[in-house]
């Protein structure tokens, strides 16, 4: 503010609290006028108001950032970066945590004014190359979520679809050290359709029109985004201001630096582009009304880039799975429903693809260190939206809305009362519209709108949107917030359809329309029903908890105009965004009938010369000193009031007259005050200087000649001593090696107590005792490797017992003879790879007479060819299984099996060497298993074949039939490969493991 003061007469006034008229009016003048200098920003005491000039400014330099970097924030022109600045000073004065809310309609700069603020931080604190790391991350994250969180609306080109709360941390210092990213209620609506004029977010259209010709080969894309359903529905595939290319470098720029890899890359792209293929997948109906797909190429590319079997694709797509107990009876869809579920899984692919983004992107800013830190939150978060037709989405954002004007209302209006009740001033309230009505209306337990919904979703029988309605009608018939069209007067009907409510909030009257809220609330998933509405009222009051115990700073973000033009400004939509940000609210009780309020010390410290009684210094208590001052400068009663610790101005041309006789006084003070302290400091710095200099090295000499005649007395008789007590140390304990020996006992013990075996395979680093010690040290030795022996086998439990006999077994046959044997010790074995209920229930009905100790999955190469093949191998009492769905491929009686060989390398090939006299056996098996020694080792166990395993070195020669053989050849690479090489042979590629 005391900039404001000095400022004032440029262009209208920086602080809306200076003004002299708080009228609406005059509010929106002071706004159009600095707006038409590109003075964008303006303060209501520490409240930002920023109005969004839709075109670059050059005020976001490093060198603005530097002027405001560690400056009182009232003492330069409003701006972002004093908001920032000062949040970050108060955290690190006060090592507490804070909060700005940034808050406006969609398009207003919210997002912009979250970037801002964020470069401020990582140009301005401290910079170590980890903090630059972490501040990377955090900057970089902002393209990623908005690539896959923001869309093109009707109202902004890059609209966030999504609520975000960023937490930064800071160590003690005042460094960023990490950051944390909360997200809420993604718009996956979006996803399987938009409105006219708006387009799908924003990675789709970058994949389709920026993605390398390669990747969108491998994809199944073309380059064309009307070949995509979900790409199409708004019609505006392509816009002049969006600049798709060049933001799909900057995604994938962004992705490498918060260390996602190439291959899980390449698994995002994927599944991106397994949403677009599901939008394209189109259905018919068969004679009996039932869907089925028109075509395979899509649902073939779904399947290939989700990793998922086609036939159960396509069955879920086409059939309701219905459990009854134990059985389970597929309903066939209608082609309506077969779209509806389509639309449902394109839904929820996308929704887990971006919750696992953020947690990838909040595991690469997380800070590893578990000492305290403080946070400077941001939340930047979807502004109230009003459409042609609102949804179930636009109710969550408006409800999120309420939420958060409610907290407003708690920490700013309110507080701001408290101030002048706890200041003792006597004042008129003012009166401002408390929402909580409303968020009572959406939220309250059995009674709300939600909670209704979610019985509804719940409710057996033929619910639909319409009995939902209804249900509301009969609940809130009488709520004054509330309205339909049957509960409406004559006048009010004429509006509203009849499958429409309409709530009155605090920003104004919204009508939504029911149709899709049962749906879109159930997540359209049919076995996995969610009340997505509670969810987010959920999320919301943990994160209300979150805010409400720091520290609030806001910003008010107001759209200029609708058009996004720059230099136009629109009063009515102004007038608008004032009314429902509850700026006049807060304006009003800021002023509260006075203009400007100060602590007592703070105002005589800044206008104490203006007055002789407190100039240079008063040495009373301040309030007295301000009352003198008020008096000495010819305040009247009425401008001004005394409170307990603050001075209350009523009018700012009180304040204006005061600031402008400071400015005459402080030239004519700073000159003599300079001349003067000067003298005086020159003066007094000599004279101490030299009586300083005289008395240290005085006292200087005598101390260090005393301690140094000291020292030397005390050295020689230690020194004596000690040579004493090492000459006669082999004798029996006397006067003169009695303190001798002690020290060696002692100082052997204390070295003994520092370096302590930590487990009983430390054979070597007990301390050697001295000959007097012996056969002590010998008799400690021994118990304390007695306890750590009793420690180590009192916490073995019964698994892990079972554990290391199993990697005994494993040890005796592989250690040292296998490469990544050492990487496999600390992986643990399981019971078994795969469960029974996923086992064909025809093979378990086959075998069922023999009892199943493991099951893993293996590739099994073909005899002939070599061809891999993926099989399911069992493992029973007496024989080996290789399945292929229903089917029992091959049996395998342990009794027949004459050997197992594998390869020294780190490859995971197994080669069966069966007894070929039976005619139903096939000859040799070769397999390849990702759990190769937990395999081998159960194996052994089961089938008593420990002495069969053989490690063999270069190549396995296999029995391919009676009399005819081949080989299995292995050999080291840079990458794992198996392929049939040009000699017939099996070729094993192995990478080669690294030796610690």
């Amino acid at each position: 503010m005391e900039g404001a003061l000095i400022a004032r007469d440029r262009v209208g006034i920086q602080d809306f609290v200076l003004l002299d008229e708080t009228t609406e009016g005059a509010v929106l003048s002071n706004l159009k006028k600095r707006f038409s200098k590109d003075l964008i920003y303006t303060y209501v005491g520490t409240l930002i108001v920023s109005v969004n000039p839709y075109k670059e400014l050059d005020i976001y330099n490093k060198k603005q950032m530097e002027l405001y970097m560690g400056v009182n924030f009232f003492e330069l022109p409003p701006h972002i970066y004093a908001l920032a600045d000062t949040a970050y000073q108060t955290m690190l004065t006060e090592y507490n945590n804070h909060f700005i809310l940034i808050s406006g309609e969609s398009g207003a700069g919210k997002t912009e004014a979250s970037k801002k603020i964020l470069q401020y931080y990582a140009v301005t604190c401290p910079s170590t190359a980890l903090l630059n790391t972490v501040r990377d991350k955090m900057l970089m994250s902002n393209p990623i979520l908005e690539a896959f969180g923001n869309a093109k609306t009707l109202k902004n080109d890059n609209s966030s679809r999504f609520g975000k709360y960023m937490d930064i941390q800071f160590d003690s210092q005042g460094d960023a050290v990490g950051g944390h990213i909360l997200n809420y209620l993604l718009e996956k609506s979006r996803v399987v359709h938009q409105n006219h004029g708006e387009r799908n977010f924003h990675i789709f259209y970058q994949l389709v029109e920026g993605g390398e010709d390669k990747l969108l080969c491998e994809l199944g894309l073309e380059r064309d985004s009307q070949h995509y359903y979900y790409l199409t529905q708004g019609e505006c595939a392509i816009v002049s201001s969006i600049n798709d290319r060049n933001d799909w470098k900057t995604v994938k720029n962004a992705l490498q630096i918060i260390n996602i890899d190439e291959l899980n890359t390449n698994h995002l792209f994927g599944i991106v582009a397994s949403v677009l293929h599901l939008g394209n997948i189109q259905f018919d109906s068969d004679s009996k009304g039932h869907a089925v797909l028109n075509g395979d190429t899509e649902l073939s590319w779904v399947s290939n880039l989700l990793g998922i079997d086609a036939h159960g694709l396509r069955e879920g797509l086409t059939y309701r799975k219905i459990e009854a107990r134990q059985d389970q009876v597929l309903s066939p869809f209608t082609t309506d429903h077969a779209m509806y579920a389509r639309d449902a899984l394109a839904k929820a692919i996308y929704g887990q693809t971006f919750t696992w983004l953020v947690n990838r992107i909040n595991e690469s800013m997380e800070n590893k260190d578990s000492t305290k830190k403080t946070v400077i939150g941001l939340l930047d978060i979807y502004g109230f939206e009003v459409f042609y037709v609102n949804s179930f989405e636009q109710f969550c954002i408006n409800y999120c809305n309420e939420k958060l004007q409610q907290l407003f209302i708690q920490l700013t209006l309110k507080a701001e009362q408290d101030e002048y009740e706890a200041e003792n001033i006597e004042w008129e309230p003012v009166q401002f519209f408390n929402n909580k009505i409303i968020c009572d209306l959406v939220e309250e337990k059995h009674r709300g709108i939600i909670s209704l919904l979610d019985e509804e979703c719940l409710r057996p029988g033929d619910a639909t949107d319409l009995t939902f309605l209804e249900r509301l009608e009969e609940k809130m018939g009488n709520h004054p917030h509330f309205v339909t069209h049957r509960l409406a007067d004559k006048m009010t009907r004429k509006t509203l359809e009849r499958g429409d409510f309409r709530l009155l909030h605090y920003a104004g009257e919204v009508t939504y329309c029911v149709v899709g809220f049962l749906d879109k609330n159930n997540d359209l998933l049919y076995r996995n029903i969610k009340d997505v509405a509670t969810q987010f009222k959920s999320s919301l009051l943990k994160l209300t908890e979150i805010l409400m115990a720091k520290e609030a700073w806001y910003i008010r973000c107001l759209k200029s105009n609708e058009s996004k033009q720059p230099g136009q400004f629109d009063e009515a939509l102004i007038r608008h965004q004032v009314k429902y940000l509850g700026l006049m609210e807060h304006l009003r009780v800021r002023r509260a009938g006075f203009a400007y309020r100060r602590k007592y010390d703070v105002f005589l410290k800044r206008y104490k010369p203006l007055c002789p009684a407190t100039w240079p210094h008063w040495r009373g208590m301040p309030a007295d000193g301000v009352e003198v001052l008020v008096q000495h400068l010819g305040y009247l009663p009425y401008e001004y009031k005394m409170g307990r610790t603050k001075i209350f101005i009523r009018h700012p041309r009180t304040l204006y007259a005061t600031e402008d006789a400071y400015e005459k006084c402080k030239h004519q003070l700073a000159t003599r005050l300079q001349a003067k302290y000067k003298g005086y400091r020159a003066k007094g710095e000599f004279r101490k200087q030299k009586e300083a200099a005289t008395k240290i090295e005085t006292c200087w000499r005598g101390v260090q000649a005393r301690k140094e005649r000291e020292k030397r007395a005390w050295a020689v008789k230690v020194i004596k001593k000690f040579i004493k007590g090492y000459m006669t140390r082999g004798q029996a304990k006397c006067t003169d090696n009695s303190e001798y020996l002690a020290f060696v006992r002692q100082n052997y013990l204390n070295r003994l107590k520092n370096n302590l075996p930590k487990n009983v395979l430390d054979k070597t680093s007990w301390q050697t005792p001295p000959a007097v010690l012996t056969e002590t040290s010998e008799m400690l030795r021994k118990i304390c490797y007695r306890l750590m022996v009793r420690k180590y086998v009192r916490g073995i439990t019964p698994q892990r017992k079972a554990q290391l006999q199993l990697k005994f077994i494993t040890s005796s046959i592989f250690k040292g003879k296998k490469d990544n044997y050492p990487q496999s010790v600390a992986q643990p074995f399981v019971d078994t790879r795969i469960s029974e209920q996923d086992i064909n229930i025809r093979v378990i009905q086959m075998i069922r007479n023999e009892h199943i100790k493991y099951s893993v999955p293996v590739i099994k190469y073909d005899r002939k060819g070599f061809k891999p093949r993926p099989r399911q191998l069992i493992l029973t009492q007496t024989a080996a299984y290789l399945i292929e769905e229903a089917k029992i491929k091959q049996r395998v009686l342990y009794t027949s099996l004459k050997g197992i060989s594998v390869s020294n390398l780190s490859d995971g090939i197994i080669v069966f060497h069966i007894t070929c006299e039976d005619p139903k056996q096939k000859g040799d098996l070769v397999m390849q298993c990702d759990h190769f020694y937990e395999f081998l080792t159960k194996l052994c166990v089961i089938a008593n074949k420990q002495n069969a395993v053989k490690v063999v070195q270069g190549s396995i020669k296999i029995e391919i039939q009676a009399g005819k053989e081949s080989a299995v050849d292995f050999t080291t690479g840079q990458e794992p490969m198996v392929y049939k090489a040009k000699n017939g042979h099996l070729m094993v590629v192995a990478t080669r493991t690294r030796t610690r």
